[in-house]
């Protein structure tokens, strides 16, 4: 491992994480993959580790420790072949709690980051909407203050632990006519009356409750208003860099996942009397892989120490997802061809990891988006720059 990024106890806790992973982990993630629901034990013990208080203020439990631990967070959740699962993980983790720490007050960090920290709660991020999918300011939701309420109304969707999460952190606008200046974040109890979800059955993630949610007439405490009101845009956009180089992150930790099963894989399989692995034709497909996952990586881990030293690395992190999830949707596609027919069959793991590798270019902001984000960075001289 990278001494340039990772300390011996940098690599104490990879050790560790694997470990765990191994023992109450992977033997649940069949039963998962076909439930589709995660059980809420495992939430606890990832909870009592401290796996979920990485990055977190010790005042509520959390460790306060650096973004490489994170990065090792990412990357082993990857190696136990379930999307589904590390998504769940790592959008209570790195979602529902950033917006928790960064514009809660500390009321609410006590009745919800604390116990999101130790496993007790789990909680989801919901911006996305059915008519707005990457286009954040067009939102329809609503949320009308009345006394000293709000009334939320609308619906959100393609929304991770949406359905078995025990708070909502939601964006909805409060002024519509000024567009997205217009937009304020709150925390939504799921037992509030007019709470409502749907599960959708989705290609893969599948071991992860993704659902649709409804509000209607849900009478939210004007106590639950996080940060400013109004100010909902430029928090959601302000977390848009540590999201999207979370995604560029699993990306890289999938493909390379995929590539070493591959690799291991051929030096086993034999034809015409010697193992593919010996075939010049598909030695330069796993070099040609080998050489774009390392790329990927390195710049991961530079833009990951640039976030960690304070730079607002928007442009950095969007170039991460955008080229990071193309590689490693290519890759799962590589990956199982080197395996033939046995690629094809669900008892092999690069049949999930191709299902679960596709959403990489459509969630966090599609590809399409990223570029046009980009565009305007490199063409333009759009700078973005974080919510003061």
């Amino acid at each position: 491992m990278s001494t340039t990024y990772f300390t011996e106890e940098h690599d104490f806790f990879r050790k560790s994480f694997q470990d765990f992973l191994q023992k109450e982990v992977v033997p649940h993630i069949e039963k998962w993959e076909e439930t589709g629901h995660i059980e809420r034990f495992i939430w606890k013990k990832m909870g009592d580790m401290g796996y979920f208080g990485i990055n977190y203020p010790e005042a509520y439990g959390g460790m306060d420790l650096d973004l490489f631990y994170t990065v090792i967070f990412l990357e082993e959740l990857q190696k136990v072949n379930s999307g589904g699962f590390a998504a769940a993980m790592w959008a209570h983790a790195y979602l529902a709690m950033t917006h928790l720490n960064k514009e809660g007050n500390h009321e609410q960090k006590e009745k919800y980051l604390a116990p999101s920290i130790s496993g007790d709660m789990i909680g989801c991020l919901c911006i996305t909407e059915p008519f707005g999918g990457s286009d954040v300011s067009g939102m329809r939701s609503t949320a009308v203050k009345k006394g000293d309420s709000y009334i939320l109304n609308g619906s959100k969707t393609f929304i991770t632990n949406g359905v078995y999460s025990d708070y909502l952190i939601v964006a909805a606008k409060t002024s519509p006519e000024l567009g997205n200046k217009g937009i304020s974040m709150f925390i939504v109890d799921r037992e509030a009356k007019g709470v409502s979800a749907t599960k959708l059955d989705k290609l893969g993630w599948r071991a992860s409750d993704t659902g649709e949610i409804a509000f209607d007439n849900v009478e939210i405490p004007a106590a639950n208003l996080m940060g400013e009101e109004n100010k909902g845009f430029p928090y959601i956009m302000q977390h848009f860099a540590l999201e999207r180089l979370i995604m560029g992150i699993n990306s890289h930790a999938r493909s390379q996942w995929a590539l070493d099963y591959t690799i291991a894989y051929m030096k086993e399989r034999v034809a015409f009397g010697k193992p593919i692995s010996e075939f010049q034709a598909l030695r330069h497909k796993v070099a040609q892989m080998s050489a774009e996952i390392e790329v990927c990586k390195t710049f991961n881990y530079v833009t990951a120490q640039r976030l960690n030293n304070g730079e607002y690395v928007v442009k950095e992190a969007t170039m991460s997802k955008l080229i990071s999830t193309k590689v490693a949707d290519e890759v799962a596609y590589e990956c199982l061809q080197l395996l033939g027919g046995y690629g094809y069959m669900e008892e092999y793991p690069l049949a999930r990891n191709l299902r679960d590798s596709r959403l990489g270019p459509i969630g966090g902001g599609t590809s399409e988006i990223l570029r046009e984000i980009i565009a305007k960075m490199v063409m333009d001289g759009k700078a973005y720059k974080p919510a003061t």
